[in-house]
This record gives C-alpha cells, sequence and structure tokens, in this order.
C-alpha cells in the first residue's frame, strides 16, 4: 500500500518527466491560442490533457507513446477547433457562447440576469472591482464568454464599437 518498488518509483519520474516535456513541447507547438484565458471548451481539452497526463505517469496499463497519441490528438483537436472559429463566419458562436449585457445605460436586465444564473449582488461586486461606485456611472456590464464580467464606464462607452458585438446592446440611451 505504501511502497511497491524502486522500480515503479523509478517509472513514475522517468514517465512524468517525459510525459511533461512532451506537453510543454506540444503546447509550444500550438501557439499561444491554446493557452489563452479558457472557454469552456479549452477547460475541457485542458482537463483532458491532464487526465492523460496522470494516466501516463501513474498507470502501468498506459504506455507512454499511447498517452502522448492522445495528447497530441487533443492539441491538434483544439488547433483546428480555433482554425474553424476564427476563420468561418459563425464558427465563433458554434463552440463559444455570446456575449451578453446584463447592464445597460446604468440600468440592470434582469431578464437577462435570470437567464444567465447571475445575481444582483454579483454584478455589483464586478463594478465595484471596477472603481465604479454605482449604476448610474456605469454604461455597460457584459458577462463574457469567459464567464467574466465586464464593466465599461459610463463615460468610457465611446462610439460603442466594443459593444456592437453584444446582442441586446442597444446604442442609444433608453429610459
Amino acid at each position: 500500500m505504501w511502497f511497491d518498488s524502486w522500480s515503479a518509483v523509478l517509472r513514475i519520474v522517468l514517465v512524468g518527466a517525459a510525459s511533461y516535456v512532451a506537453l510543454v513541447v506540444l503546447l509550444r507547438l500550438s501557439g499561444k491560442r491554446v493557452l489563452a484565458k479558457l472557454s469552456a471548451f479549452d477547460l475541457v481539452v485542458t482537463v483532458a490533457l491532464g487526465s492523460m497526463l496522470a494516466s501516463a505517469v501513474l498507470s502501468k496499463d498506459v504506455h507512454y507513446v499511447d498517452a502522448l497519441t492522445g495528447m497530441a490528438l487533443l492539441v491538434l483537436a483544439q488547433l483546428a477547433v480555433t482554425t474553424v472559429t476564427s476563420r468561418l463566419p459563425g464558427g465563433r458562436s458554434f463552440v463559444n457562447a455570446e456575449p451578453t449585457a446584463v447592464v445597460m445605460h446604468g440600468r440592470l436586465m434582469e431578464e437577462a440576469l435570470t437567464r444567465m444564473r447571475l445575481t444582483r449582488d454579483e454584478v455589483m461586486q464586478a463594478i465595484r472591482s471596477s472603481g465604479h461606485g454605482g449604476l448610474d456611472s456605469v454604461g455597460a456590464v457584459v458577462l463574457e464568454p469567459d464567464g467574466t464580467l465586464s464593466v465599461v464606464g459610463r463615460s468610457s462607452v465611446g462610439d460603442g464599437q466594443a459593444l456592437a458585438a453584444v446582442p441586446g446592446w442597444s446604442g442609444t440611451r433608453s429610459g
């Protein structure tokens, strides 16, 4: 239970080091996008890579080449998906969620909060964290595809181009 053999420990050290190096090389070859902020898809790939790495290191039944092939396949699939999402119209919305405005022109969008399962307190925390004291100084709060809340001050809305892609955004002040 506590100790099997020195050969098992040596196998873990050697396979662990080789797997780690291989994973770093795969990630470096795949480019910066794989290591960017995680979308839901990126998170799944990251967890799967970690699982494969752990299996290779700890399981005698998983051969190093098998784990390396699986890791390479996941990285190649990630590259294919990011290529599709960046080059094909509509590709991004197929894989990633759309941003959602939860505050517009200082007004909470109650329906959007309910739909996105956000609370008023979570939005207020994001507003405070961005240095604003209340809704009156906020032009927009957007729930981004990666789950973060972006706060745009009323004086920072400008021409609204950064918000134009947010479904439901109205560039004109209502009410």
